[in-house]
């Protein structure tokens, strides 16, 4: 596919990427592309590697990370990512597991946990480092340009051809390991015909076309950017790579992408920031806002049910377009013609927010196990309290229990050398996701629930953390929450304060000069959370209700391992190094 794309578009532009050496935005065009991808092709044969060989990415997002992806597919090689943020023993037991040969490396910091698996795993031998100013601490290591001198002879790329040419549509092409909540990962088998599955059915929903500009900003160790970043090249648009996915929003103006795949926190953070600024404004420009939002959300709720839009509400939508709409849309660059979201749960109101400002975000649910590819949105019509509609040639049905199941050409085939969870993931070709939903009477589907995190009460009532974890999201005084009870008397939740929010509110206290820490033990704070709290919750049955609540003066992270590299929350590890603040909510008081 790749081959066919580079020789009909030849000198255009396939890649941009930020140059930090001249601060400037380069580009590589399909050529280029297609005879670097060739010599990673070459040099690998070189070092004796090529079919079924697992060869690692350990890599921020740039042009490298798809160059080397691209090479080892070419040789029939299986690619096994990992986040850039991974730890030196989650990268060893993959590495382990996988027998990895070869390990590609962004960047020193990056190289220097790489360096310790490469002591620790007798299958590693080489490390090939992108980042030019790489520093070389090892004979086992080399620089990016250095590696693609290695098949410079005629015979290496001779062996490649030969390679690609024996090629087979289901060949295991990668393996992704799920950043699984509890347990060990588990790695999800995905071959070339599951990816080119997942291009044709999104040719049947999405209206990406050649002239398009994608930016990669989510990790492309993730199935979602990677799938979608294939598809752009199957589609011949222009891929940008942004390293640092911090500098998303600074960045967006400047590359002007026509879409952009994002996960629900992104539109939690824009929208947070947006209302911060609003909160700031004279009367007269609320107002203004307000009125303008008003009719973005007529004028949306009509295109939502694919209805004509009345003659008078769309003069008012110019106005409101050109006066503050416009303006929003500017904040993404101005060019966005959709963006994908999809990873979690997203508030409805948050979606009703930016269809109204005129993005047309399309929200859609898959999985690792399902090439990221069950549904989303429909151009024409869509439903805000849904994850869109099934995707053409997926098959999905529902278990006793409510549980989702998933059938078609983008189910994987296996986990990596696990087959008792294979067998229980897999049943009469139906994946088993997990998750708990419903079809609506207009075919929509709705995720309501992780099966397996559904809490019991020792009172016998199931309890949904999501659920209650989505409705304390709303609140702008409210940064994280994690909720907890299984076998508990009743519910309590671990909560981190949006602090921007509550050094605003604390200063109507007279409590500008405290800390963090200082601030969740004060009871006038604690007070102020516990009616917002109680507001929140006044539509819940009584044994849904947060009872009791514990405030944390530090966030979950990555680096404190209470998040996933996908920033899902780890509740188990989180319950265990909160151990004391949970026990302590259930003393008799």
């Amino acid at each position: 596919m790749l081959a066919e794309r580079a020789g009909q578009y030849q000198s255009r532009e396939v890649f941009r990427y930020f140059d930090k050496s001249t601060q400037k935005i380069l580009s590589t065009s399909w050529d280029e592309m297609i005879g670097l991808t060739k010599e990673v092709s070459s040099s690998i044969k070189s070092l004796g590697y090529g079919y079924d060989d697992k060869i690692g990415i350990f890599s921020g997002n740039r042009p490298e990370w798809s160059i080397a992806d691209f090479g080892i597919l070419a040789v029939r090689g299986v690619v096994v990512p990992f986040y850039a943020t991974a730890s030196k023993h989650e990268i060893k037991y993959i590495v382990d597991e996988t027998e990895m040969r070869v390990l590609f490396v962004g960047n020193n910091e990056q190289l220097e946990k790489a360096l310790w698996v490469l002591d620790h795993c007798e299958t590693l031998d080489r490390l090939v480092i992108f980042e030019p100013g790489g520093i070389l601490k090892d004979e086992r290591c080399m620089l990016w340009k250095d590696f693609l001198k290695l098949g410079s002879d005629k015979k290496y790329a001779v062996m490649a051809d030969e390679a690609l040419a024996e090629a087979e549509e289901d060949d295991l092409a990668t393996i992704i390991y799920t950043s699984g909540t509890t347990g060990e990962p588990k790695g999800v088998m995905l071959g070339h015909n599951h990816f080119m599955f997942a291009f044709g059915i999104h040719d049947k929903r999405i209206p990406m076309e050649d002239k398009d500009v994608s930016m990669c900003f989510l990790p492309l160790s993730h199935v979602f950017e990677r799938t979608w970043t294939f598809y752009v090249l199957y589609k011949g648009a222009v891929n940008h790579y942004l390293e640092n996915p911090r500098e998303v929003i600074e960045m967006m103006p400047k590359v002007r992408p026509t879409t952009i795949c994002v996960v629900p926190r992104f539109f939690e953070k824009t929208h947070e920031g947006i209302m911060l600024e609003y909160s700031k404004w004279p009367g007269f420009k609320k107002k203004l806002f307000d009125w303008s939002l008003k009719i973005g959300y007529r004028l949306s709720d009509y295109r939502s049910k694919n209805q004509k839009v009345p003659a008078l509400l769309r003069k008012k939508y110019t106005l409101a377009d050109k006066l503050v709409l416009g303006k929003l849309r500017n904040i993404f660059g101005g060019n966005i013609k959709f963006m994908p979201v999809s990873g979690a749960a997203i508030r409805p109101d948050l979606l009703r927010f930016f269809h109204a400002t005129g993005l047309f975000v399309n929200y859609g649910y898959g999985a690792t196990e399902t090439t990221a590819t069950v549904s989303c949105f429909k151009s024409d019509t869509y439903d805000f309290n849904a994850c869109g509609t099934i995707m053409p040639d997926v098959e999905v049905k529902f278990s006793e229990e409510g549980e989702i199941m998933v059938k078609g050409g983008t189910v994987f085939s296996a986990y990596y050398k696990k087959p008792e969870e294979t067998l229980a993931s897999l049943q009469d070709g139906f994946y088993m996701t997990g998750d708990k939903g419903y079809f609506t009477d207009n075919g929509d589907l709705v995720m309501t629930d992780r099966i397996k995190d559904l809490m019991k009460t020792s009172l016998g009532k199931y309890v949904s953390p999501q659920k209650l974890e989505l409705l304390l999201g709303n609140d702008r005084y409210i940064e994280q929450v994690v909720v907890v009870g299984d076998n508990k008397k009743f519910v309590s939740a671990l909560i981190v304060p949006s602090y921007e929010n509550l050094h605003e509110k604390a200063k109507e206290f007279g409590l500008s000069s405290m800390t963090d820490k200082e601030l969740v033990q004060n009871e006038v704070i604690l007070g102020f959370m516990q009616k917002r709290i109680d507001l929140l919750q006044e539509e819940l049955g009584q044994h849904e209700k947060i009872i009791k609540f514990h405030l944390l003066p530090e966030a979950f992270s990555i680096e404190k391992n209470t998040m996933t590299s996908t920033l899902k929350l780890r509740r188990k590890i989180i319950a265990e190094q909160y151990y004391d603040q949970i026990e302590a909510m259930y003393l008799p008081s």
